[in-house]
């Protein structure tokens, strides 16, 4: 055998080939652990992305009134003001599951969807495809007439934004799904036997994530409501090994870290620890702050007021803190029970976009650096892309005075350059005696400013 190779190198090359080539097409199996299942990798294009758009869409949305949780506040906690809503709106006898015949639909159009959310700049979508509820937004055979091809719009309406998303736009298409449902008698059953039995989940919920899982191949994977039932109940490690290691999208596909009670914040892909999740400062796990335009409710609201909805600069100013600090923003709006995007929604979003066409430079790609934000003037926030020896400092405030001092960085005169994002010359500054800078910001009018809302600076060859 010694003579043969040493006689026929081809022998050796091909046997060099085959094992170069098994390892190459070699995954990585998962096992049905915490410890394996938090091994993997984060996918890198979540990181790159920062930014997406929640949408909050369902039954909920027909009586719109008050949150999401409508039926919840109503039917089991009783909460006056949607017990007299029900009583001074509705006959009495009315039931929410009558509800679903209103959730209609009928303009809905998913190009223009994808459109609007192309144009905000976002780089992914997450669409509720069931929440708390129960409703499923596609004809799933899990819940037989409790879905939007049995009732109401009578579409798959997963399908259709699906559809349109990859094909007029860039954007990665996510799906969210909730383990638990408030009412359905087969959860409450296992809740009542301190979930010792598993019939919910191993005939429905499950079946559900695969089922979608399948058919849509969602590449992020958003779970939701664990119904305070830990992860052993839902077979979360399972699924996600099987997500992993055999799903077709087991390459891309990202997660978060709602699995079962106890596993936010510590176990599964990215985290997101609460709600509107914004610490201001950085983590050693990636994280997304999943927020809501309208502060009071993810779904639509006939009952909100303008002041109830967040600014475009108290959004950008969002924006910035979580991507400064190392996490992705998933900002949240809410459709009309008909398939609207109301206009006040379709402002912010395309504000949004024009804010991130001057300034998406300095948020796309790029990584936290050494200080989140300036220790001398507030709202000054730091951004870094350590391949270009850039590093961006947006600030949220045009000083007065027109001169921004930048305590962080340490720049050297001749080989330091200043540019503002959106302006075509060169910004001056001068040294600050230890470290840091001023600089001495272009005079504007209001019609030559790059973008209103905030502006970034771009400082080449600084540490």
């Amino acid at each position: 055998m010694a003579v043969l190779f040493k006689c026929s190198p081809f022998y050796l090359l091909l046997i060099v080939c085959v094992v170069l080539c098994l390892v190459k097409n070699c995954r990585c199996k998962y096992e049905p652990t915490w410890e394996s299942i938090d091994s993997r990798p984060l996918p890198g294009w979540y990181d790159q992305v920062k930014f997406g758009i929640f949408i909050h869409w369902g039954v909920f949305s027909v009586p719109s009134f008050g949150s999401e949780w409508f039926w919840w506040y109503w039917q089991k906690q009783k909460l006056k003001p949607y017990v007299d809503f029900m009583e001074n709106n509705y006959p009495p006898g009315f039931k929410y599951e009558n509800f679903a015949q209103d959730f209609t639909a009928e303009f809905f159009n998913a190009k223009q969807w994808a459109e609007i959310l192309s144009a905000s700049g976002a780089k992914y979508v997450v669409l509720t495809t069931k929440h708390h509820e129960g409703f499923t937004l596609w004809g799933s055979k899990y819940s037989w007439n409790w879905n939007a091809v049995d009732l109401g719009p009578k579409r798959d309406l997963v399908a259709e934004l699906g559809d349109a998303i990859r094909n007029q736009t860039d954007l990665r298409f996510g799906l969210y799904h909730s383990l638990f449902e408030w009412f359905n008698p087969l959860f409450l059953e296992d809740a009542a036997n301190d979930f010792r039995t598993n019939k919910f989940p191993t005939t429905k919920s499950l079946p559900e994530l695969y089922e979608i899982v399948n058919k849509y191949h969602p590449e992020v994977l958003w779970s939701d409501g664990d119904g305070d039932a830990p992860d052993t109940y839902w077979n979360s490690t399972g699924f996600l090994a099987w997500l992993y290691n055999e799903s077709p999208v087991r390459e891309t596909v990202v997660t978060n870290d709602r699995w079962g009670y106890g596993s936010i914040c510590k176990h599964g892909g990215y985290y997101t620890c609460t709600d509107r999740f914004n610490p201001g400062h950085l983590l050693n796990h990636k994280w997304e702050n999943c927020m809501t335009i309208d502060q009071k409710s993810w779904g639509y609201r006939r009952d909100a007021v303008l002041s109830d909805y967040l600014t475009i600069e108290q959004l950008v100013k969002t924006l910035v803190e979580t991507v400064s600090c190392g996490g992705n923003l998933l900002m949240n709006i809410g459709p009309t029970h008909d398939g609207r995007i109301a206009p006040i929604f379709e402002e912010r979003l395309r504000q949004m976009g024009l804010w991130l066409k001057v300034n998406g430079e300095g948020i796309y790609d790029t990584t936290s650096w050494r200080a989140q934000n300036d220790s001398v003037t507030s709202g000054v926030w730091y951004m870094s892309k350590p391949e270009e020896q850039a590093v961006y400092a947006f600030f949220l405030n045009w000083p007065i005075s027109e001169k921004l001092v930048l305590s962080e960085p340490f720049a050297t005169e001749g080989k330091t350059v200043v540019k503002m994002l959106g302006y075509s010359e060169a910004v001056k500054w001068l040294p600050l005696e230890k470290k840091g800078m001023t600089v001495m910001l272009p005079q504007l009018s209001y019609s030559q400013m790059p973008c209103q809302w905030g502006w970034a600076l771009k400082l080449t060859t600084v540490r």
